[in-house]
Formats: C-alpha cells, structure tokens, sequence
C-alpha cells in the first residue's frame, strides 16, 4: 500500500473524476443551511461512564461539557470528526480539486483512483468510497499514515450513503508496522431533515489494553 512519489503533474482522467464525483454525490451529508445541533451525550469508556451537554455547529464550533477533562477532549474531538465528514461541501472544495487518476486491479473493494498531490489514493466500487489510504505528515509530528476500510453503510431517507462501520489501520510510513487498530461503529437519528448521531462504539488498543468506548447522543434539538 506504498504511495508512489509523483511527477508534478499528472493529466487528469474525466472518467476516473465522474466516478469520484458520482461516489461524493452519493455520500450523505447535513444539508447547506445546517446549523447544527444539541444533544445529551453519555460516554462510557471501559465502564467507566460521564454525562453532560453537547453544542455541534460546525467542525470548529464544537461544545462538551464532561466531568473528566480527558474524556471532555476526546469526546470534542469525536464530534469535530463526524461534522468534518458530515459538514456541507462540494466536489470542487474538497478532492475534486485535485488530479485524480484510476486503476483497474481487481481488489475486492473496487476500483484504485489516485488523488494526486494529497498522498491518498481510495478504492470506489458501486458508487461508494469503500476505502482510504492516507498519509500525513504534519511539522512537529511524526509522520503517520492509515487506511479506513468502510464495512457497511445505511442508506437515508435522501437515499444517500451514510457509513455505519469501518476500521482504520494505523501505520509507520517508514517501517510500515502497524501501531494501532481502531473500530468504528455508528447509528444515526433522522432529526426533521439530518441524520444526527446517536451512537458510536469504538474499539482500539491502548496502553497495552484492548480499550471500548461508546457514545449515546439523546435528546436532539436542530439549531
């Protein structure tokens, strides 16, 4: 799953862009004048639960009120995550301004198309991304790089793609050793047009323990 250095340039292939743009249609998202939403959250790691208030308006505007601090944090990160993915965007702002290329190698998750100059490439098959493969190299960090696996989806009421499971593999870029596996599991709640969380069961490994958290969102309120 090594990603290829790349020339510059790269001719963009319109058939691998309609099939990208055809999966990014299909994929569910809240709807342009989305203004967010209140929830109760529930967070129970290992057992161990908190409670508080949640205020989601944007990927950046992101309120948690926990008693634990750390726990606060990570739930804030959850959340950001899913407005980041569920957030209104057009193709143009968001792969499609990219090259993008596609092989035909028949893996059993579809088609390879490669978005040039982001160090990703997925894999597309019956109009949905199936997989990501990802770099990432940000100053001050270590660079790291995964691939998210999408196992099932729902369809909405839009009859749009909504990801209900996938796994994310965590890897060196430079030794390629996997470092962590995290399991995604989520349920939605169809709140007047949107599709809100209601739960998510993730499953990684940390410390040296198999570590299961779960998020319950109750009491629903669009801004």
């Amino acid at each position: 799953m090594e990603h290829q250095p790349e020339p510059a340039t790269v001719a963009d292939d319109p058939q691998a862009r309609d099939l990208l743009r055809r999966a990014f249609e299909a994929t569910a998202r809240w709807q342009k004048d989305f203004k967010g939403f209140t929830a109760d959250l529930t967070v129970n790691v290992n057992g161990k639960e908190t409670s508080g208030p949640v205020i989601v308006k944007s990927p950046r505007e992101v309120s948690v009120q926990l008693g634990d601090g750390e726990t606060q944090k990570w739930a804030q990160e959850q959340l950001g995550m899913i407005a980041v993915h569920r957030g209104p965007r057009s193709f143009e702002e968001s792969d499609g301004k990219y090259s993008l290329t596609m092989e035909e190698d028949g893996h059993p998750f579809g088609t390879k198309l490669i978005i040039h100059g982001s160090n990703s490439f997925y894999r597309i098959k019956d109009n949905r991304i199936t997989q990501i493969n990802r770099k990432m190299a940000h100053p001050g960090m270590n660079p790291f790089a995964f691939t998210i696996n999408v196992e099932e989806s729902a369809i909405t009421q839009d009859q749009k793609n909504l990801t209900t499971k996938y796994t994310v593999y965590y890897y060196s870029p430079t030794d390629s050793k996997l470092t962590n596996v995290e399991s995604f599991t989520d349920t939605h709640v169809r709140v007047g047009s949107s599709d809100l969380p209601a739960t998510r069961r993730i499953i990684t490994y940390e410390d040296g323990q198999v570590v299961v958290k779960h998020l319950t969102f109750k009491n629903h309120k669009l801004l």
